[in-house]
């Protein structure tokens, strides 16, 4: 029998598969809630052996360590499709992400003409979205950026702004976000705000904030049923320092707004219970994590797809901060990488193991949920590993994550072999992963499940093509000058140096990356190695 607390939270469940004596078996699975119910049937989903199709006596009481886990589409550059988005919300609900926040910077209507209406073609996709989200019990936060224009004082802008949320109110959406991030507020939109709340500054900006964010969840919140409490985004959203700004917002915001942070940084190189103590200190609440990764749009970013496991968030987040949602990269089914992470360490930060949550992402995009490892999901590791790099945003240029960690480890396995004269060895040692990097490529092309990713890596499989052939032509190059075929060997190094000049001209998908470059494959790691090869 289970030992199920009396009160389960919010979204928790028990399961139960149990043989009895008479030779029958029962399957029990109950939740708190529907979404609980929802998640048990994930849970017994991954347990069921597939092949067999038998599930081993097991016994499981479950629920969540935050309340918000999921994604915030919130980057700049080409927004995710409507495809991409009915895509997302189904993994998010496989793998119990209960969050997606609307407010993609480059949709027109939801920063620089948030006033308007959205046309009918675009509303029925939201319509659409909502629907699926409701199917996945994916909470749809849909939220408006009007900080770019908005008279405070007007009560045009104000109706203006509770008519964008009563729009798609009347299609399901339930959570609602005002977003007032990446503004300037050292600057009135309109002389009646200066008239009312006093001459530009931190401290009247915020004013201004409070007294709409108040209105709205005082009346347009209060006044529909079902709406969530109000969340924000403040214009200070970033590190733990008190200032006027957020004085205002901690004395004077209503206590149901949930207030969003992300980090030390705005793209942090990481987040600790410390810190995330002294942002609910500073405003006057437990935040909620908007965490700036694996997004990949600012110029650290250039050529980059992030896919390193997603780390250096610190267990016991769930004791202060009421979630947290990954700002992703322009390409969908890659931020899954990260995601799939996300979703482990917001269930249970205080288990999370990021390389198992990395090798279940790779399971996850490879279709091969069954089996712990294969080839297929091996090129995805030796693929992962190369696009490792996490650039942060501080001036310092910190890093989140290294460039190639594994790749790094084996070159330097190889240097130790050469340095102690067994050129032979080290050679011989590093070819099986110099081999795997070049196949891997095709792999991925050919057996990855998740077409996707595929598609959104395809620049970087092409230069990892090259770059492997690099690699293995230049372990080639050093096998004959051991050998002393020198004139065979300049032939070697001068073919890995072409095929570096070609992976290095090709780019990111025009339109489609925000900035646009030439891709990066384990940059600072590989092409050191290869120009330091030629000296050996």
């Amino acid at each position: 029998p289970l030992d199920v607390p009396d009160a389960l939270p919010a979204e928790g469940y028990a399961l139960a598969a149990f043989g009895r004596e008479d030779g029958t078996a029962e399957i029990v699975l109950a939740g708190v809630d529907t979404a609980g119910t929802f998640y048990a049937a994930q849970t017994l989903r991954q347990l069921v052996d597939p092949a067999a199709g038998t599930i081993a006596g097991v016994g499981v009481v479950d629920h969540p360590a935050m309340r918000h886990r999921g994604a915030i589409e919130g980057f700049y550059g080409s927004p995710w499709t409507h495809d991409e988005r009915l895509d997302q919300l189904a993994f998010y609900g496989r793998y119990k992400l209960n969050t997606y926040i609307y407010a993609p910077k480059d949709d027109p209507y939801h920063r620089d003409r948030w006033r308007d209406p959205y046309p009918a073609d675009l509303r029925a996709e939201l319509g659409d979205l909502v629907d699926a989200a409701t199917a996945n019990h994916v909470r749809f936060t849909f939220a408006v950026s009007p900080g770019v224009s908005i008279c405070y004082s007007d009560p045009a802008d104000v109706d203006a702004l509770a008519a964008k949320l009563g729009a798609v109110y009347d299609l399901g959406v339930r959570a609602f976000s005002i977003a007032l991030d990446d503004i300037d507020y050292t600057t009135w939109n309109c002389d009646a705000d200066g008239a009312r709340y006093g001459e530009p500054s931190a401290a009247a900006a915020a004013r201004a904030q409070v007294d709409l964010l108040n209105r709205l969840q005082r009346g347009f919140v209060a006044d529909h049923d079902g709406a969530q409490p109000l969340q924000m985004v403040p214009t200070e959203y970033r590190t733990t320092d008190d200032s006027p700004y957020r004085t205002i917002v901690r004395e004077q915001l209503d206590p149901a707004v949930e207030v969003m942070w992300t980090g030390s940084f705005v793209v942090p190189p990481e987040i600790t219970v410390d810190q995330a103590a002294g942002a609910a200190e500073v405003f006057g609440r437990s935040t909620f994590v908007w965490d700036n990764t694996p997004v990949n749009d600012f110029d650290a970013t250039e050529g980059r797809l992030i896919l390193a496991p997603y780390d250096r968030r610190q267990p016991g987040l769930s004791e202060q901060a009421t979630g947290i949602v990954l700002n992703p990269m322009n390409q969908a089914a890659a931020s899954k990488v990260q995601l799939v992470g996300a979703a482990d360490f917001t269930w249970n930060d205080a288990a999370y193991d990021p390389q198992r949550a990395h090798r279940a992402a790779a399971r996850y995009l490879a279709g091969r949920m069954d089996a712990e490892s294969d080839e297929t999901v091996e090129a995805l590791l030796a693929l992962f590993d190369l696009e490792n790099l996490a650039p942060t945003s501080a001036l310092s240029g910190a890093l989140s994550q290294p460039q190639a960690p594994v790749l790094a480890a084996r070159l330097d396995e190889f240097r130790a072999a050469w340095r102690d004269g067994d050129r032979a060895g080290a050679i011989r040692g590093l070819r099986p992963y110099a081999e795997r990097l070049a196949a891997a490529p095709e792999v991925i092309r050919a057996d990855v499940a998740d077409r996707g990713f595929v598609a959104d890596a395809k620049p970087w499989l092409d230069a990892t093509d090259l770059w492997g052939e690099a690699l293995v032509a230049t372990l080639d190059a050093l096998g004959a000058r051991v050998q002393g075929d020198t004139a065979g060997a300049e032939r070697l190094f001068d073919r890995a140096t072409d095929l570096a000049d070609r992976a290095g001209r090709i780019e990111t998908i025009p339109g489609e990356t925000r900035p646009q470059g030439p891709v990066r494959v384990a940059d600072g790691v590989l092409d050191e190695f290869l120009a330091e090869a030629r000296e050996l």
